[in-house]
């Protein structure tokens, strides 16, 4: 198993400033770059876990509980909170999705998903960052901030610089 290295190694300085982008071999690298995160232990970690996880029998018997569970609370929750089965059906939905989240199996798969969440922001920043300064990056965070999501810039989905 290849080791991927910390970091990759950058363009010397004003190389890129003078030498026309050919989108082919752009397109090339980032292939490769793929092939490399594939290659890595923590993808090697992410799909050994997720492939336990779709052989657990138990975590399977859960996550059928789980969507029945969940489908309660969409029934109870298109009347809102003053459905009388509501609050019973929220803390059973909870209730199943912390006993699903209880299994080694399942709770090491999200630890590696989280791992090779986190890998692949950080290289999409630092290829962001290598253009410019503003262009921006997302991070999966459904509770994003800024331009167009109704955060704290109060732009309206316009363009904030």
């Amino acid at each position: 198993m290849a080791v991927m290295p910390q970091t990759l190694p950058a363009a010397a300085p004003g190389v890129l400033d003078t030498v026309p982008v050919d989108l082919t071999e752009l397109l090339c690298r980032a292939y490769t770059l793929g092939d490399m995160i594939k290659r890595s232990a923590m993808a090697d970690e992410y799909v050994y876990w997720k492939q336990v996880v779709e052989r657990d029998e138990e975590a399977k018997r859960i996550a059928r509980r789980l969507s029945d569970a969940k489908n309660k609370f969409a029934e109870c929750e298109r009347f809102g909170r003053f459905h009388p089965d509501y609050n019973e059906a929220l803390d059973r939905l909870y209730a199943v999705q912390a006993e699903l989240d209880a299994l080694e199996s399942v709770r090491r798969f999200k630890d590696a998903e989280r791992e090779l969440d986190t890998l692949l922001h950080e290289i999409s920043f630092a290829v962001a960052r290598a253009v410019s300064e503003s262009v921006k990056v997302p991070d999966g965070d459904p509770n994003a901030k800024g331009c167009g999501s109704g955060g704290s810039c109060s732009c309206g989905g316009g363009g904030c610089g």
